[in-house]
């Protein structure tokens, strides 16, 4: 099965899912994760695996138990936590229907994305080299590799197609369309996955007051200013109207995933406020609504 194809099956709806997602560092585990956290998944990130039985037991307990769990597992672990890891997670398939996703990514793109973020890798220490770093990774993780149910090679994904490919593969068991909400700067061009795209630049800009200049949309002054601004509030009520009238249309043509870009001259302010604003909106009535800010992240 190929990697744009379903990550996670459609099934019964009180089944429990445990997502697991490992793989190298700097391929891309923890924007997996957050896309899973969007999708109402409980997420939990660097887990030591003796502990997964007694998450997925306080998780679901109860009432108002969580069927859907997604945890990030990564060299930051001990050695043996990986030696344990398929014993435990064949304990748990039991009663549980678990996915370990392996997110790959070659040594060149690695070396390249953390020399250009300047990030240390986790292993690089004590004097051992990037390469050195990244082969002790790829030793460590092999025996999780081969047991992966899918394996994600991001060598050629930026983050949005990456978060795409998470979210699809999910949209499967999810009731409804899967919204893909995403903030951009026009300045730095059109994101070319958009389905519907918005201009927010009519709007009063923040960007213009220097108390808010360094914030972004989801920082509550900015969030006030506009606020108070009567253009917002009747541009997002005219999104809406729009957007209610039309997303039903795509649900019925067997869409499972629409990406709805809003954007502005820097990204920062005014369309992340209004992505905010309307996933948040649209979360209170459907399962599956993403986010994802291209000039934050």
């Amino acid at each position: 099965m190929s990697q744009t194809e379903n990550l996670i099956m459609a099934d019964d709806p009180n089944a429990i899912h445990l997502v697991v997602l490992t793989g190298m560092s700097g391929g891309g585990k923890t924007v997996a994760l957050r896309a899973l956290e969007d999708l109402e998944f409980y997420c939990v990130d660097n887990l030591p695996s003796a502990l997964l039985p007694q998450l997925v037991e306080a998780a679901t307990r109860g009432d108002s138990r969580r069927r859907r769990i997604a945890v990030g597992v990564d060299v930051r672990n001990r050695d043996e936590d990986f030696r344990h890891m398929p014993q435990v997670l064949s304990a748990l398939a039991v009663n549980v229907h678990v996915h370990l996703i392996f997110i790959d990514c070659s040594d060149a793109v690695l070396t390249k994305r953390f020399s250009e973020t300047r990030r240390r890798h986790p292993l690089a220490s004590r004097g051992r080299s990037l390469a050195d770093a990244i082969a002790e990774e790829r030793r460590l993780l092999r025996p999780l590799m081969a047991i992966a149910e899918r394996v994600i090679d991001s060598s050629e994904l930026n983050v949005h197609q990456l978060r795409r490919l998470i979210a699809t593969g999910y949209a499967q068991s999810t009731a409804g369309l899967t919204l893909m909400f995403q903030s951009f700067a026009f300045r730095r061009g059109l994101p070319l996955d958009s389905d519907f795209v918005f201009d927010a630049r009519c709007l009063p800009n923040p960007h213009w007051e220097p108390t808010l200049r360094p914030l972004s949309g989801k920082d509550a002054p900015v969030r006030e200013f506009l606020e108070r601004q009567p253009m917002v509030e009747e541009y997002v009520a005219d999104t809406t109207r729009w957007l209610d009238a039309w997303l039903p249309r795509f649900e019925a043509d067997d869409r499972s995933y629409v990406t709805i870009s809003l954007g502005c001259t820097g990204g920062r302010h005014r369309s992340v406020y209004l992505v905010e604003i309307l996933a948040a909106h649209y979360r209170a009535t459907r399962e599956g609504v993403l986010t994802f800010h291209r000039e934050l992240e």
